[in-house]
């Protein structure tokens, strides 16, 4: 396969800006992919908007339709994983998705699928971990964090990792400060890991 080729399915809840760095770098030539599709489980993810503008196509997802009719996560991440394969993605990006897959997405989806994560590996697990890193600085606990890219696994942000860099923290940030590089980073290292996996499909 030509990492020309490699075709991307992007999973979202929120704002989108991990996005937007992956719209941005294949317009400007520094990633040779192609979006086929943005999923979001949030109605009013800006992420949409986002890909809307770039002419890809989205889909709203929403868990809470199984939770009400009884079908359950179980169910709704099945179906979520069926719905992905039939667009047949090289990869799936999990770039701001507020969503714990379970063993049977995993099971049952037949593309390799990678998350952005703030931290680095086996620390700040799950959510607000820039908030927690920033914290854990002030205590003195830490001296610098980080963020990577990692495969997908059933236990939160502890699959193998496929790219990781580390962010300093000075002691006059803010902790707006620190959001900012950490974002910054972020962008970045995501496009790269995907550009890493590409060169070898």
């Amino acid at each position: 396969m030509s990492k020309q080729s490699i075709k991307l399915v992007v999973l979202v809840s929120g704002n989108g800006s991990n996005l937007q760095a992956i719209i941005d770098a294949i317009a400007q030539d520094k990633l040779e992919a192609t979006v086929r599709h943005v999923i979001s489980n949030r109605k009013d993810a800006f992420a949409l908007q986002r890909a809307k503008q770039a002419g890809i196509d989205t889909s709203y997802f929403p868990l809470k339709p199984y939770t009400s009719d009884g079908r359950g996560r179980i169910r709704y991440d099945i179906d979520l994983a069926e719905s992905i394969n039939r667009l047949q993605p090289d990869l799936i990006v999990l770039a701001g998705w507020m969503h714990v897959l379970s063993v049977e997405f995993l099971r049952c989806i037949q593309a390799k699928v990678i998350n952005l994560h703030p931290a680095l590996p086996g620390q700040f697990a799950g959510t607000h971990a820039i908030e927690r890193a920033y914290e854990a600085f002030q205590r003195g606990e830490i001296t610098h964090s980080g963020c990577m890219v990692h495969e997908v696994i059933p236990e939160i942000d502890a699959g193998t990792v496929i790219m990781q860099t580390d962010v300093p923290i000075d002691a006059g940030d803010t902790l707006e400060q620190f959001e900012e590089l950490m974002h910054k980073t972020e962008h970045r290292l995501l496009v790269d890991a995907i550009r890493k996996i590409g060169q070898s499909l």
